[in-house]
């Protein structure tokens, strides 16, 4: 019997001993990282994929021992995976919310950050052959909720979930119902796709994957749509486009931020990243890519175009 319990004991201690190697094992593997060395997952909102890419691929090459794998996902998955603790650091375009703030301390006993790092614009496509490349945000919203005095259909990456949806539906809808006869796209890219293949439709997508004609490829989707011109917030009768300076001087009416959320017990890669994103280096990139920096002030300077 003394030896039957004996060793019963000796298995008991041995798993123990087990799963707690195990369990240290798995928290010292997050603390390994540092934040120029290791590799974290980032899950981000797919309206950002060229801008996130070109900061990742940056960053990687002047850090080679870090190893960053983003998820391209909507919005509102990027958020799930914050909060049930599948990632360390979210890039979208809204911050938690202090009930969500208060979900993540709670459960994950770690008080989470956050930054605004750049300012993004939903830029509208149509097609080459569509007549209508200028409107008033009265009109944008008539063509949204399907009363649009012409026949176009909008077209979003989704139809739940996703950013660009969110902020049209909370910020130019102002809760309104989208029009039945909306169309989604698995991405911004099948959106381009879409309004390239027909004359009636309408795009909304973010600025990033068309703004930057420096980028080869977003010179290609620039050959198959065309960017139109919103009503001007400020300036009386005048059409203007997404850039730069129109976002900076809050011209364009349709702008939103993008934003790092992170938790991350110690100063790790996710800090790491979070620093070059909202350092010169990164804000440069946000700058060439056609965003506006959130972290950095650029000047602005007028010039004159001669024809």
């Amino acid at each position: 019997m003394r030896a039957g319990f004996s060793r019963f004991l000796i298995v008991v201690f041995s798993c123990l001993f087990v799963f707690g190697c195990k369990s240290y094992k798995a928290q010292e593997d997050e603390m390994t990282d540092t934040r120029t060395r290791g590799r974290i997952n980032v899950s981000a909102d797919e309206s950002f994929k060229p801008i996130i890419d070109a900061q990742v691929q940056v960053f990687e090459s002047n850090f080679p021992g870090t190893k960053i794998n983003v998820t391209y996902k909507p919005e509102a998955e990027c958020l799930k995976d914050l909060l049930n603790d599948s990632v360390r650091m979210v890039i979208a375009t809204r911050a938690y919310t202090e009930n969500e703030k208060r979900l993540l301390t709670d459960s994950l006993k770690i008080g989470p950050e956050k930054m605004v790092v750049a300012r993004d614009a939903i830029a509208v496509i149509v097609n080459p052959q569509s007549p209508d490349s200028l409107f008033t945000m009265n009109e944008i919203k008539a063509v949204l909720k399907g009363k649009f005095s012409k026949k176009l259909i909008p077209v979003f990456d989704g139809v739940q979930a996703t950013s660009t949806v969110r902020f049209i539906v909370d910020s130019v809808l102002r809760s309104d119902s989208l029009s039945p006869q909306t169309m989604a796209a698995r991405t911004s890219e099948g959106v381009i796709d879409y309004v390239a293949n027909h004359p009636e439709a309408i795009g909304f997508i973010g600025v990033s994957w068309v703004g930057n004609q420096d980028d080869a490829q977003q010179v290609s989707f620039l050959k198959k749509v065309k960017i139109a011109r919103l009503e001007s917030r400020e300036l009386n009768d005048r059409y203007i486009l997404p850039v730069q300076a129109n976002i900076y001087y809050n011209r364009y009416p349709m702008v939103r931020d993008l934003v790092y959320m992170l938790r991350e017990r110690h100063k790790g890669l996710g800090h790491g990243f979070a620093d070059f994103m909202s350092g010169e280096i990164g804000q440069l990139i946000f700058k060439r890519a056609y965003l506006m920096p959130a972290q950095r002030k650029f000047l602005i300077r007028p010039m004159r175009l001669k024809e």
